[in-house]
């Protein structure tokens, strides 16, 4: 039931992560270009090639405002990754708790401390 539950989540938040893939980019694209616009107002020393750069990095920050529901893919990629984590994790095969290696492994690092 568990397998389930995990196999139902991922399969969600990967339906929504190909969903938000496109404004994902988009905003991934804008804040490149925002922070370039940024570091360029920063090194002009001319009044009217800021007062440009504000303009355009006016109409820049809208662009990035209107893709914020691009958050809702990275929140999706979050849970993808911990199903995929938690799958992995159900995998692994653990020793029981008698057993003689790991008793062997006890005892073999207690004397040679």
């Amino acid at each position: 039931m568990k397998k389930f539950g995990l196999l139902l989540a991922g399969g969600l938040a990967a339906l929504i992560l190909l969903h938000s893939i496109g404004p994902m980019v988009g905003l991934l694209v804008s804040l490149v270009l925002l922070y370039f616009i940024f570091k360029q107002f920063l090194k002009t020393d001319s009044i009217a090639w800021k007062v440009g750069l504000i303009i355009i990095g006016l109409i820049v920050l809208t662009s990035t405002l209107h893709h914020i529901p691009a958050l809702i893919g990275v929140g999706a990629a979050y849970v993808l990754f911990l199903v995929y984590k938690e799958w992995n994790k159900s995998k692994t095969k653990k020793a029981p708790k008698n057993d003689p290696f790991v008793n062997f492994e006890k005892q073999w690092n207690e004397m040679n401390k």
